[in-house]
């Protein structure tokens, strides 16, 4: 749902805005580094020596819960937790900048509340959610959030924009001839040419020694160290041994079409990209709730299964013999490390982490664990420490890394014995593309690109953008660069020509561009203001602050 109000309300751009800003300062600033506990602790500390209450704590985190949910559609789980949100620390930020409001006195008038709740509450076209009434009753009601933490929410969110705006002001002082320069540098083209040097044109010429084999196995043994690695026996309880049960759960629904209708508004139309029309996506939609029902039961039989392993005394074996009694295989997987789960079970990395948190003696099950197609119940069976393998066990593979490795070196040979063909050719009025085809390394021509360029066809997967970008721009037009080692091998980049931006699209796109740019800076300078702020602020909660490193705060300080 949320997908189509953001499609067709303007006005949340300068919410979306603030979103953006407070994210950077929590993603990029130094509180990054704070290992943040979510232990129960009673003491919410202070912030500039303003003790927290319970009450203003569960305030703000219910600001940071809605502001999350008008984001991405969704309330914060275990999928924001694993892009790196943190609701403990966010709402120590929200606390901060709730305080800083009442400080400078910064209240937005209720008329501007009132009015940006209802649009935010603005039911989308063709939802089942009529009214603003309806959005908070079916929406937000069953969450437990009220009108009244709604209008705290607006209200705060409106007061962050004036306190962006006031503490920014500074970065907003760009002049037109300023942001004009800025932008003939960044969309100022190059035409270039570009030779590559390959290292797979060099496998064949690359000979294997047993000494010069053993040699690179040596020096890169650590890169084939296998790490630690897991073994458990489950008891599976797959998903398609409740599709009875499922259906009748879904029988038992009288507003299914209701519930397909939200949860398509929600997700938007281009969510299901191989679905033609409403009703295939809705079908998807349909498959993923019954998935959930068959889900449902097989975790609540496995849940019923595990509560008689957790009782005294626990040992591993214990699963075998509640398995047998109730005629339930055991099976054991293959060895997996951390990284990557057994490859023999469709599972996610909660898989994993769950094993390796498992001892024979301390706590040797976990589950119930859901998986792709069943959900588990585990038991400790084996751990393998990391070991280093023997040559002989993996030459093969040796081989190859040690071929690649070697086919490197001559390209990259080949690469400086021809940029030093190339320099003389050029000195001679020679053409960079007859030079590298009398050299057999035939030249190519690259798509025209500036600084501004996000992408560029056929030629990442040979070198990165941002490499290729500091390698243009530091040649002069009609010189060849210095050859460049890549990954693969390595180039050589001839610079033919600068092309000015276009005159008329720059005239067009100048007035956004200025403004992109105040933008910019006004976030810049309100990103370094904060941290300020929560360095002083946040020290005596338990969220904390750690004394900048020297390096850290020289970035602090240049920010």
């Amino acid at each position: 749902m949320f997908g189509t109000i953001r499609k067709h309300q303007t006005w949340l751009w300068a919410v979306i805005i603030t979103l953006t800003i407070i994210s950077f300062v929590i993603y990029f600033g130094p509180q990054s580094r704070v290992n943040s506990g979510r232990g129960g602790t009673l003491n919410l500390g202070s912030i500039n020596g303003e003790r927290i209450t319970p009450e203003e704590y569960t305030e703000a985190l219910r600001e940071v819960h809605l502001r999350y949910f008008f984001m991405s559609g969704n309330f914060p789980g275990e999928e924001a937790r694993k892009t790196g949100f943190d609701e403990q620390r966010e709402t120590y930020y929200r606390l901060l900048l709730n305080q800083k409001q009442a400080e400078l006195g910064i209240h937005p008038s209720s008329e501007a509340v009132a009015q940006v709740a209802r649009n935010l509450l603005r039911p989308p076209p063709k939802s089942t959610v009529t009214s603003p009434t309806a959005f908070v009753k079916q929406l937000l009601e069953p969450r437990g959030y009220s009108m009244d933490d709604i209008e705290r929410f607006v209200r705060h969110e409106l007061g962050i924009q004036e306190l962006i705006s006031a503490v920014g002001m500074s970065g907003k002082l760009v002049t037109p001839q300023e942001a004009k320069g800025l932008y003939e540098r960044e969309h100022e083209e190059l035409a270039c040419d570009g030779v590559f040097l390959s290292a797979s044109s060099y496998l064949t010429n690359v000979s294997v020694t047993p000494e010069g084999l053993t040699m690179f196995y040596t020096n890169h043994i650590a890169n084939y160290r296998i790490p630690d690695r897991m073994q458990v026996s489950y008891v599976e309880f797959p998903l398609s041994n409740f599709v009875a049960e499922a259906t009748q759960q879904m029988a038992k629904l009288t507003n299914v079409n209701e519930i397909l209708e939200a949860e398509y508004q929600k997700r938007g139309t281009n969510y299901y990209p191989d679905a033609k029309t409403p009703e295939a996506a809705k079908e998807k939609i349909r498959e993923e709730l019954f998935k959930e029902l068959m889900t449902g039961a097989a975790r609540k039989k496995a849940a019923a299964f595990a509560d008689k392993l957790f009782v005294e005394p626990m040992r591993p074996e214990n699963l075998a013999f509640l398995a047998k009694s109730n005629d339930l295989p055991v099976k054991v997987t293959a060895p997996f490390d951390r990284e990557e789960p057994p490859v023999d079970l469709k599972v996610n990395a909660n898989f994993s982490k769950a094993a390796f948190a498992l001892s024979p003696t301390n706590d040797p099950f976990a589950g119930p664990l859901v998986g792709d197609a069943a959900v588990y119940v585990i038991a400790f069976d084996k751990k393998i420490p990391s070991e280093i393998p023997a040559l002989d066990s993996i030459r093969e593979r040796v081989t190859a890394d040690y071929k690649f490795d070697q086919a490197k070196v001559l390209a990259r040979q080949a690469g400086l014995a021809l940029y030093s063909t190339l320099t003389n050719g050029l000195a001679k009025g020679k053409t960079f593309s007859n030079i590298c085809a009398e050299a057999s390394s035939p030249a190519v021509e690259l798509p025209r690109f500036s600084l501004s360029t996000r992408s560029l066809t056929n030629v990442e997967d040979r070198i990165p953008l941002n490499q290729l970008k500091q390698l243009a721009f530091s040649t002069a037009p009609g010189k060849v660069s210095n050859f460049q080692p890549t990954s693969s091998g390595g180039m050589i980049l001839y610079v033919k020509a600068k092309l000015p931006p276009d005159p008329a699209k720059m005239n067009t796109d100048l007035p956004g561009f200025v403004d992109n740019v105040r933008q910019t800076r006004q976030n810049e300078a309100f990103q370094a203001w904060f941290r300020k702020q929560a360095e002083r602020g946040l020290r005596d909660t338990p969220l904390g602050w750690p004394k900048p490193t020297p390096a850290l705060g020289s970035r602090t300080a240049k920010s």
